[in-house]
This record gives C-alpha cells, structure tokens and sequence, in this order.
C-alpha cells in the first residue's frame, strides 16, 4: 500500500490536488487528524487489495494536532509503511491575490491581515516541508496543469524535478513582470511591427516566427540563450529553488519576444523540466 500525505499552504492547490489523485486511483481523505493515520492505514492494509493508495491532507486546519504529525510519521517507518509527502506551495503575491479573488480569510489569521497568516504558515510548515519528496511550486500553474503534474508523479512515474520553470513574453511599454528572475530584452532584433503585413499579427503566428529568424542575430542569441538556460537550471535548483521564472521583453510583447520566449519553452520541454509558458501582453494593441 502507498501513502501519500499532502500538505502545503493554504491556497496552493491542495484540493486541487487530492481531486487529481483521486481521479489517479487513490482512496482520498481531506484534512485528515495526524493522530487517526495509522488506525486508517490499518484498515486500508486490511482491504484485502481493495485499496492500494491512499492520498490524505493533513494541514494547518488540524490545528494543535498538527504537530503530532511527526510522531505519526516515526510510527509509519516503524511499521515499514510505504509513504511520501507531497508539499505545496506558491509565492505570497499569489496566495495573497488567490484569497481576494475567493474573499476567504486565512486560517491563522481569521481577524487580522493574509500577509500576516502566511507568514505564520510558512514557519509552522518549515519542517514537514524539509521532509518532503516532492515541492511543487503553484504560483503559475492552473489547476489543469497542476492536475497534469501529480500525474506524472504518481500515475505515469516519470522522473520527477521540483523546479517549474516559467517562460513569459511581455512588452516593456507595459512593465516588466514582477516576479520574473531573468530577463532578457529582445528590442535588439528587426521589428516585425513595422511591416504591413505582419503588424496585426503575432509571434505564434509562422510568418511572423519566420521573419524573426530570418536574422542571424536572432539564431546566435536564442542558441546563447539556451545554452545559458540549460547551464543555469540545474544550478538554481541545487539552491533550493521551485520556480524560476524568465521573461523575454519586446516593445509591445506582441512579435519578437513572443516568437522568442516559444523557442525557448520548445527547448526546455526537451529537457523534461516542467515547463510552462505565457504571453501576458501579446493581444494588446
């Protein structure tokens, strides 16, 4: 039998979650009390094969007796129970803008401040989140795309990378994103804006693409830029990092950096990192 505990912080996706392993085959169970897992696992193991997996959230809604959570856990290894933790987690911008959109206050700080609350949450979870097999960082996943990542854990066993990278066009005339880690400026390359054809268009569109690599330049940078790319990654996540997010600029991140930031996620999806892209201002005018 396998055991999977969930936890994370509130508003990362836990509910998102559990219904993706239970759509997966596992038995789930919602907050969960520490001090009842071994009993459940006992009854599980005597299901006679009936139930092979299970998928259980144990969080911050347990209160107090969250922290016996450790002990259980001593206990499971005692009795050679197969488990693994999976820890969920996003940046404070999001989980700040997630609990507005929802109008929800935070569980640890009913009457006071969300930044308060996930401050608190993030000390209390340190040490279950040390213990973790599995991070994943939510901060630009929808829950499809967090749906597709718990399958590759747990239902087609593919080789799991904590880190999620995220590949984001914008235009400068807009701002530049807020929590990108790398930039890159792409404003140095011929402007597809500027021909009649091709100005009301975008860089997924192919004519658009091929005009912009249709430049030397533009082939020596982005093969610069995937080399620095594939040698930066694995380094970042020896440091402990979960996201890293890249944002390739134009003037209106509508052409250029559009066709450029394409090229790269295609590059780094070969590399079996979890990768995810957006355009956030490509149908602007």
């Amino acid at each position: 039998m396998k055991i999977v505990i969930v936890s994370g912080m509130s508003g990362a996706g836990k509910s998102s979650a559990i219904r993706a392993m239970e759509d997966a085959g596992f038995y789930c169970v919602d907050n969960m009390p520490p001090q009842l897992i071994p009993a459940f696992a006992e009854v599980c193991a005597q299901s006679n094969g009936e139930i092979e997996k299970v998928g259980m959230v144990v969080d911050m809604r347990s209160g107090a007796m969250f922290s016996q959570l450790f002990g259980v856990l001593e206990k499971l290894t005692e009795k050679n129970v197969d488990y693994d933790i999976l820890f969920l987690e996003a940046s404070d911008e999001v989980l700040i803008s997630r609990y507005k959109q929802t109008r929800r206050s935070h569980p640890l700080s009913p009457n006071g401040g969300i930044s308060e609350g996930i401050a608190k949450e993030k000390e209390l979870l340190r040490d279950i989140r040390s213990r973790a097999k599995y991070i994943v960082d939510t901060s630009s996943l929808t829950p499809q795309q967090l749906k597709e990542e718990v399958n590759k854990i747990f239902l087609k066993g593919k080789e799991y990378k904590s880190m999620v990278i995220k590949v984001e066009s914008f235009g400068f005339k807009y701002g530049m994103p807020n929590d990108a880690d790398l930039v890159f400026d792409v404003r140095f390359l011929p402007n597809p804006y500027y021909i009649v054809e091709l100005k009301h268009k975008t860089g997924l569109n192919k004519d658009v693409s091929d005009y912009v690599f249709s430049f030397e330049q533009t082939k020596v940078f982005v093969d610069k830029l995937k080399d620095m790319i594939s040698f930066l990654i694995p380094h970042y996540m020896e440091e402990g990092k979960t996201q890293l997010v890249i944002g390739i600029g134009c003037t209106g991140g509508k052409h250029r950096s559009v066709a450029i930031a394409e090229a790269l996620y295609k590059h780094v999806l070969t590399t079996d990192y979890r990768t995810v892209i957006q355009h956030r201002d490509y149908l602007k005018e």
